[in-house]
């Protein structure tokens, strides 16, 4: 991304975002321009262990350049009135080097890089600057600034202003004395001619744009205990490490090896990526899968139990920022995020973590920040593990996993024909799957605000009976493989009796589709939804091949974007063609129209039911996402879109199953089906 300083629009400084993590499940993130605009932004927001959870430890550095002539250059943009920014006007370039971000500055004959690193599995962040060009020293004067919070916690929270600092030589501990439980942010500044300037503390106010888009408080304090200087010669760099480790931790690698470490990781992510994912928009996607597989640090029970087994636990964050590890997310995502990025080792790991979270035949919806235990009010999430263990199967040929599986999986099958919690089970008189409790949203459309659900879907929904039916099949064939024709043969009556039903009750002849949901409260709902599409994209269809051709022309028509699928189609009453303003607006939205980038992966494989040698045809359908990976958080896609061009991006900046979902198509075309 060039930059030309003012002649260029300014918004994509403030718009366009940045996201590095560091396989525990904490990150940084930031604008371009530098400003903080979210309560997510920081340079280090720490993932903690239980109950504290993710905490953003150091959320700014003001950074300025003192030229041989005395002039102050400001590198990274300020606030300067209520919703207005002084930006980097020396800022040259904006670029991704190995997913890694890079800003490049110039002034005169003097140009500035920074680079910024999070050493794997570590809660340390490395901000690097090198000066190049130009015949006299410059200094560089660099003030972090921080608000001890959880990452959640609004930016309205009260500035710690009683830390407590620490100074041996170069460097510094800040301790909380607000926040007892928090470890100690340990800050030093490498290189030649570096000191610290403490100044006794000192709060400032910032406003953050997005928070008060999105309906939230945007104004908050940070504190900053002075400042770090350095004098560096052309050709010198210094580093400001920031952690929560120990100090023999943050040692152990010099901001010169941490650099070359991750470089040499990220390779290796490449080099071991499905040979049709090492190059182009696939080889970003790797890079970018890479930063929702994470070791669950925060639960420290997990790792334990997986150690003992002589595993290591595994996870997916469902998406940055806010986003924790989802279990609905965490199945569809697994084939793209490691099958396709050849990390089968790590797919195991996050299946047999799971298969120890099941009860009453039921996976955790979700694992709320900083708690150890799930909450299970899902009713799709579990039938997507059957989808995800036969993929790891089908491409690992691990038995093993399967068997280990094979108790649990009769177990949950068992539970949906008796029925389980929130009234998921299956109906006795037509077989068809069902669900619904009353203050619960239990499919993947799964909007709540103030106690309102906004897409219910109480009844049976036309998804969960395609997953329900593509389970059954899979658990015939594998017991069949492992000589359980009695056990096999019961999953094969059942399942003929779910596509029966199913092509019976589901076909809506008035709009030559699918309903959304039958047997419902309010009778069957006709609305157009991309869930039909599952009942022709899944591995065991449970639609009738001579209706694919209607459906899949009716979601080309209806629903069908550059980024991705439609939650609902143009002219229904409930239609929302945009998703923005406060947390009810954005709800009531959320499946109402608004379009999500992972659902064009089930319209490909879809698209390939139905034009079973077209994958070009395919393929193209992802030339959307191209021009996305410089917008939004660059390099990564995006949760949702508005439902109308520009089909601006919206949500999470970086969604799991949004990058998942493109690779794995991308990967799946490259290979033409092979």
């Amino acid at each position: 991304m060039p930059w030309q300083g003012n002649n260029d629009n300014p918004e994509s400084l403030l718009t366009r975002e940045w996201l590095v993590t560091n396989g525990l499940g904490g990150y940084a993130s930031g604008s371009i321009a530098g400003v903080a605009t979210r309560r997510y932004h920081g340079l280090l927001i720490a993932a903690l262990p239980t109950p504290i959870g993710r905490t953003v430890m150091l959320a700014h550095i003001g950074e300025w350049l003192r030229l041989a002539d005395q002039r102050v250059i400001r590198l990274s943009g300020e606030e300067g009135s209520e919703g207005r920014y002084e930006l980097p006007e020396v800022l040259t370039e904006f670029r991704l080097e190995m997913g890694l971000p890079v800003w490049r500055y110039r002034v005169g004959d003097v140009e500035v890089e920074k680079r910024i690193v999070l050493p794997y599995g570590q809660n340390t962040v490395h901000v690097n600057y090198r000066v190049s060009g130009g015949s006299e020293p410059v200094r560089l004067i660099l003030r972090p600034r921080m608000n001890f919070r959880g990452h959640e916690a609004p930016v309205s929270q009260e500035c710690d202003v009683h830390c407590r600092v620490e100074v041996q030589g170069r460097r510094c501990e800040v301790h909380s004395t607000r926040d007892t439980h928090l470890p100690p942010l340990r800050m030093m500044l490498q290189g030649r001619e570096a000191d610290l300037v403490l100044e006794g503390g000192a709060c400032q106010e910032f406003f953050y744009r997005v928070e008060a888009a999105r309906g939230y408080p945007a104004r908050g304090s940070e504190w900053t205990p002075g400042r770090f200087r350095a004098q560096l010669h052309p050709g010198e760099e210094c580093t400001l490490i920031a952690s929560t480790e120990s100090w023999d931790k943050v040692d152990a690698l010099t901001p010169q090896q941490a650099l070359q470490a991750e470089h040499a990781r990220r390779e290796r992510l490449l080099e071991q990526a499905d040979p049709q994912a090492r190059s182009g928009r696939a080889a970003e996607l790797v890079l970018a899968a890479d930063q929702f597989i994470i070791s669950p640090f925060s639960r420290q029970a997990d790792a334990a139990r997986a150690l003992a087994e002589g595993d290591q636990a595994r996870t997916v964050i469902a998406g940055y920022h806010w986003f924790t590890d989802w279990g609905r997310d965490t199945m569809i995502s697994l084939e793209g995020l490691t099958l396709a990025t050849g990390r089968h080792a790590e797919a195991g790991y996050i299946l047999r973590t799971f298969l120890h979270y099941v009860r009453d035949g039921l996976i955790p919806n979700m694992f709320p920040e900083g708690q150890n235990d799930g909450l299970y009010h899902t009713a799709d999430a579990t039938l997507w593990f059957f989808h995800a263990m036969d993929r790891y199967v089908t491409v690992t040929g691990d038995r093993l996993t399967l068997r280990q599986a094979m108790p649990t999986f009769l177990s949950i099958i068992d539970h949906h024909l008796r029925g389980t919690r929130f009234n998921i089970g299956v109906d006795a008189r037509d077989g068809l799957m069902k669900q619904g409790a009353e203050g619960y949203q239990l499919t993947w459309m799964d909007a709540k605000v103030d106690g309102w659900v906004v897409t219910p879907r109480r009844g049976k929904a036309v998804e969960l009976n395609a997953l329900f039916y593509n389970a059954l099949r899979l658990m015939e064939r594998w017991l069949r493989e492992e000589h359980d024709e009695a056990r096999a043969s019961e999953m094969a009556q059942h399942a003929q009796r779910t596509y029966e039903s199913f092509n019976r009750r589901f076909w809506n002849a008035q709009t030559s589709c699918l309903y959304d949901v039958v047997d419902g409260e309010n009778g069957d709902d006709a609305a157009i939804r991309p869930n039909m599409l599952f009942s022709i994209s899944l591995p065991h269809p449970v639609l009738e091949p001579q209706r694919w051709n209607s459906v899949l022309d009716v979601a080309q028509r209806m629903l069908l974007t550059p980024v991705g699928l439609r939650s609902l189609a143009p002219g229904h009453p409930d239609y929302k063609p945009y998703y923005d303003g406060d947390l009810r607006a954005r709800d009531a939205a959320y499946h109402q129209g608004t379009v999500w980038g992972w659902l064009a992966g089930p319209y490909a494989d879809a698209w390939l039911k139905v034009h079973p040698d077209d994958y070009r045809g395919a393929e193209r359908l992802m030339d959307g996402f191209a021009a996305h990976l410089s917008e939004a958080c660059i390099g990564s896609i995006s949760e949702v879109f508005d439902a109308e061009p520009p089909f601006t991006p919206r949500g999470c900046v970086a969604q799991a199953w949004s990058v998942a979902e493109v690779l794995r198509v991308l990967v799946k075309c490259r290979h033409g089906g092979r």
